[in-house]
């Protein structure tokens, strides 16, 4: 089973908020895969992770640049790990029947958008009663993330980490 943490989105947007996620992955050696509810929207976050910051790079490609497998970070609106991805990012509201084969699955909802936060709640119920581990991140006054709770198998721990994700 993954462990899936959920990142309520509260003071920054999935713009912001997805490169610095993004970059811990890389600094730990994992590769990634950015799932998108649309070819749409997958152009505009690889426009993004090109100009996000003058002072940083993000290694990355999707489906026009082909060569997945020389991708650390792939973005598609596919369910799909052609770059051997240990970790699934899924943003906008995607999901996937894949879970189980990455380590970690992170999905990042905005805490403004009522629809958003009632399909994060279903999805956290869905994952809870399938056994996966999970973890709710949320963003503090500062913009850091603090680690709210955590469930692993029956057991909910009411926590209050601050440890940046």
């Amino acid at each position: 089973m993954a462990e899936i943490r959920f990142y309520h989105l509260t003071r920054r947007t999935l713009e912001q908020a997805l490169p610095q996620l993004l970059e811990k992955c890389l600094e730990r050696g994992w590769r990634a895969v950015v799932l998108a509810a649309s070819q749409a929207r997958v152009e505009d976050l690889t426009r993004h992770l090109w100009t996000y910051s003058d002072a940083a790079f993000l290694p990355h490609g999707d489906a026009r640049d082909g060569s997945a497998e020389r991708q650390p970070i792939w973005l598609t609106d596919v369910d799909e790990a052609p770059n051997g991805a240990q970790v699934l990012f899924l943003t906008d509201g995607a999901t996937s029947a894949r879970l189980g084969s990455f380590q970690l699955v992170c999905e990042l909802f905005d805490g403004n958008d009522e629809e958003a936060v009632a399909a994060a709640r279903e999805h956290w119920r869905g994952y809870r009663a399938d056994g996966h581990a999970l973890a709710y991140w949320q963003q503090s006054d500062q913009g850091r993330w603090e680690e709210k709770q955590k469930v692993v198998g029956n057991i909910s721990t009411d926590v209050s980490e601050n440890q940046g994700g």
